[in-house]
């Protein structure tokens, strides 16, 4: 018998423990995160969604945190236990359990962004499950304060998708601890020593295991998916040897055959973690997108036999519900984006309608943010365009709570308000006090914490709310996208987008509520109308608004075609700014797009082109009809301002196109070849930012050459706006004192405008009293980079955003986003603008800030028959809507969607 028999024995007995919580959990009085001298709250008179009977259980009343716990749950009389008792009157808002997003790079990716703490991957090789995200989880992550003012209390943090195994995951509370440590940040720390705090021979804990396939590896190790595969397999046979030999070596010792064993346990310390995977102890979280490698994943498990928690992004699932099912052990939940696709080739089938039709196949969805990529704190936001797309009700709320929560394998303790093992009725006992009170049903349209509670600690020091309409109280009521979602079915994930060009000479739109158009530049509200009247169209005019019998003289003869739109509305086409929509089909496949330009700050411009005097023309680069400018028309966008995609200094000229049209020589496809002249000033981009504003001063003054020079001179002339990438206060600051330098050499007033702008707010003022003008892109900034790192985050955090502080020192404004995909967000960014402005922005100054307001910035003549979309089932900004038609007198028709 070995000297250490007795260890060995325990080793064995540990194998055959299942992973989840203690029996006697949820019967405990206090919270193992629990912090001393934390004061009971009781929150009054909430509308109470549990996540209970399937998301469907919603309760008028209170809800009672004590020692870190929800300890009591409904209407809750006697609180005469608690002399220190905190109340907050919720006055009858949304109060839920605290968002879990099951995929972050929160403190791995630590924001901003710098090469000291950019810690999401190794590239020490393809498999390596023995990295551990906790061991680079960076506590100095501006982003932790931000995501949870969206009300995330609880990530799951994952290494990138760089490797086939990337290593394992942590489950943290974003709670800032009194030590300040990675490690007291963790929820259930599988790793500790510690016996008092953890005992395995009692219950086992979860792990989290990071899984990828597809590009990413195949691209970082000049791979293909043959070889990423045979590396899954080779690792997997390796730590199934591994198993066969602990199995066998327990077997007999346990028995009591020491004869011939090996005086030591078999173990390798860098292959245990992937054994314990075979043993059915690590939740495996795959990021995988196609059909093939859905596929090779699933014969993994089968053949090795070890389940899949979760496929995430997984952009092709929903086309393939029958194989997910046929993982070994149970089906993978699927961790998805809402819209967010064809960045690359494998997300190219990405659907919209994915969480909707997974879920009618019986599999669980969850929503995620994939953090920085998306901003978490806007988690919900996901959730809510799930729902708009079909996802039901109860399981978008699921999807970022107690569906995550399931998954990861701590829905014992968090995402749910639920019931525990306790005799009285509304008794909640064992789940942690990590909740959520909203000022808006959380499925509304910038629905934004009023306060959140982690472990029952409220986290917001001052939490500012603003006055929002009561119908934001009410769950969303969504259009249907029946034959949508069964056409991208139909067609396996790439469904005819174009529209409908209509052959009638005339339509009507009958049950017109409302009708908002553009006209002298500004937005108006023709009539203030009722439901039941009527606009007639002919060649993409209107040529009659009002009562539908006051109309009927305008219908000429019997070619027309009528269009019910429910009470539904006539409103502005919209217009987006800041991505490269018509300039790329596919972000990461350069065949698809139209490429970056040349530079002659930092690269030799080739002769041909005109060498240092070249400016390039994004009209000449553009690419009708992608399926990312087809989204945007179809969500009513039905114009684009692209500039040039550039990595430094110099873009070039941008254009206006219209997004619905077939190609450059259609009649308004091309709405101005040109409309300004745009560049970008940022640090750590190359030379010097000093050094950038040396070239800009010196082309504003008439020493660039050939057309270079020429373009210049136009803006230095006032003659064309000059719109400058830039995000930093002091560099706008500088950019300021610059304009002002130029003017007084040239005499003559520049047109600036600041794009991207994170910063722009600290000096407002400034901005307002030199004429320049600001695009947001996005309204809501992120702090990725170090010169964005003072944004005005906006409610509840602060009382202002950048919007209401820009305007108010009169600085004309407008909306933009960076991302393609994001495109057709342009109506819901006007409308949570003016939502997250409390009554300070009008309709008509919302729905500016993503019309006429970058006309007036970019110099682009406003017709007074501008574009027109007609939405079905409400207006523009409305949840309840969706467009079925575009109006454009420019290019003389009604295109049908």
């Amino acid at each position: 018998m070995p000297l250490h028999a007795s260890e060995i024995l325990d080793k064995c007995q540990q194998l055959s423990i299942k992973p989840g919580p203690p029996e006697d959990f949820n019967q405990r009085k206090q919270s193992d995160r629990f912090v001393p001298g934390t004061k009971t709250t009781l929150i009054r008179n909430a509308t109470i969604w549990t996540g209970l009977v399937e998301g469907l259980e919603i309760i008028k009343g209170d809800i009672l945190l004590h020692n870190g716990l929800i300890k009591e749950l409904g209407v809750i009389e006697n609180t005469t236990a608690y002399p220190d008792l905190e109340e907050v009157d919720a006055n009858g808002a949304w109060a839920t359990p605290g968002i879990v997003d099951m995929h972050s790079h929160l403190a791995v990716d630590a924001a901003p962004s710098l090469r000291g703490a950019n810690d999401g991957n190794s590239h020490n090789g393809p498999i390596l499950p023995w990295l551990r995200a906790l061991d680079a989880l960076n506590t100095h992550d501006d982003a932790y304060q931000l995501s949870i003012a969206g009300g995330v209390t609880t990530s799951l943090i994952l290494p990138g998708s760089a490797n086939a195994i990337g290593g394992q995951g942590a489950v943290i509370k974003l709670r800032r601890t009194s030590t300040r440590s990675p490690t007291s940040m963790l929820l259930e720390n599988p790793y500790t020593t510690n016996v008092t705090e953890y005992d395995p021979k009692k219950a086992f804990r979860w792990r989290q295991m990071k899984h990828a396939c597809g590009e990413n590896p195949d691209r970082v190790y000049s791979a293909t998916r043959m070889d990423t595969v045979w590396a899954f397999r080779q690792a997997y046979n390796k730590a199934y040897q591994l198993k066969q030999a602990q199995d066998q070596y327990c077997e007999n010792a346990l028995a009591g055959n020491w004869d011939g064993l090996a005086p030591g346990f078999p173990e390798d310390y860098q292959w245990e973690a992937l054994v314990d995977v075979l043993r059915g102890r690590v939740k495996v979280h795959t990021h995988c997108y196609e059909t093939v490698d859905l596929d090779d994943i699933v014969r993994i498990t089968n053949e090795f036999q070890f389940s899949i928690a979760a496929f995430h992004h997984a952009h092709e699932t929903y086309l393939i519900p029958e194989t997910l099912k046929s993982a070994y052990g149970h089906p993978p939940a699927v961790a998805l984006f809402a819209t967010h696709a064809r960045y690359k080739r494998e997300a190219y089938r990405g659907s919209e309608f994915a969480p909707r039709i997974l879920a009618e196949n019986g599999l669980q969805v969850a929503m995620k943010s994939d953090h920085p990529v998306l901003d978490s704190r806007f988690l919900t936001f996901e959730a809510q365009q799930a729902h708009y797309y079909g996802l039901d009700w109860n399981l978008a709320m699921l999807a970022v709570t107690g569906t995550p929560a399931q998954v990861v394998g701590q829905d014992h303790r968090i995402g749910f308000l639920k019931e525990g093992d306790y005799p009285h009725p509304i008794a909640v006992i064992g789940y942690d006090a990590d909740v959520v009170l909203w000022d808006s049903h959380p499925l509304a349209l910038g629905a934004i914490p009023k306060q959140v509670w982690i472990d029952g600690i409220s986290q917001i020091a001052k939490p500012h709310s603003v006055k929002k309409p009561p119908t934001v109280q009410e769950k969303p009521q969504t259009p249907n996208f029946d034959k949508e979602k069964q056409e991208t079915l139909e067609y396996d994930g790439l469904p005819p987008l174009a529209p409908h060009k209509t052959t009638h000479r005339s339509v009507v739109f009958t049950n017109v509520s409302d009708v908002v158009i553009r006209q002298g530049g500004s937005i108006q509200e023709m009539t203030t109308t009722r439901f039941g009247n009527a606009v007639v169209v002919e060649a993409g005019r209107i040529i009659c608004s009002g009562i539908a019998t006051a109309c009927e003289h305008a219908v000429s003869g019997h070619d027309v075609e009528y269009v019910n739109l429910h009470g539904g509305a006539i409103g502005p086409g919209l217009i987006t700014f800041g991505s490269p929509l018509g300039l790329e089909e596919i972000q990461g496949e350069p065949s698809t797009s139209d490429g970056y330009a040349f530079d002659p700050l930092y690269q030799e411009v080739p002769g041909v082109i005109g060498g240092s005097g070249a400016i390039i023309r994004a009209a000449d680069g553009l690419q009708f009809r992608t399926r990312e400018a087809l989204h945007a028309y179809r969500a009513g966008v039905t114009t684009a301002i692209v500039s040039p995609k550039s990595a430094g200094f110099l873009s070039g000229l941008s254009t206006v196109f219209a997004t619905g049209a077939k190609h450059r020589l259609e009649k308004g496809a091309l709405i101005a070849e040109t409309a300004g002249v745009h560049i970008g000033i940022h640090h750590g981009v190359g030379p010097s930012v000093s050094t950038q504003i040396a070239a800009l001063r010196n082309l504003l003054l008439g020493h660039g050459q050939s057309h270079l020079g020429q373009w210049f001179k136009n803006v230095a002339e006032g003659k064309m706006p000059l719109v400058i990438n830039v995000e930093s206060a002091d560099i706008i600051a500088t950019l300021i004192h610059l304009k002002c330098e130029v003017e007084e050499a040239v005499g003559s007033s520049l047109k600036f405008v600041f794009a991207g702008a994170s910063e722009a707010h600290l000096i407002a003022a400034e901005i307002g009293q030199a004429g320049a003008g600001v695009i947001l892109t996005p309204f809501h900034a992120f702090p990725s980079r170090w010169e964005q790192r003072r944004i005005l985050p906006g409610p509840p955090l602060t009382a202002e955003s950048a919007v209401t502080t820009l305007l108010a020192h009169n600085v004309t404004v407008a909306l933009g986003r960076k991302i393609a995909s994001d495109a057709r967000y342009a109506r819901l960014d006007a409308a949570w603008a003016a939502l997250e402005a409390g009554g300070s922005i009008s309709r008509k100054d919302a729905l500016a800030l993503v019309t006429s307001n970058l006309e007036k910035l970019l110099g682009i003549p406003s017709e007074d028959d501008a574009d027109l979309v007609a939405t079905v089932g409400g207006g523009l900004s409305d949840y309840s809507s969706k467009v079925v038609a575009v109006i454009s007198s420019r290019r003389g028709l009604v295109d049908m969607i």
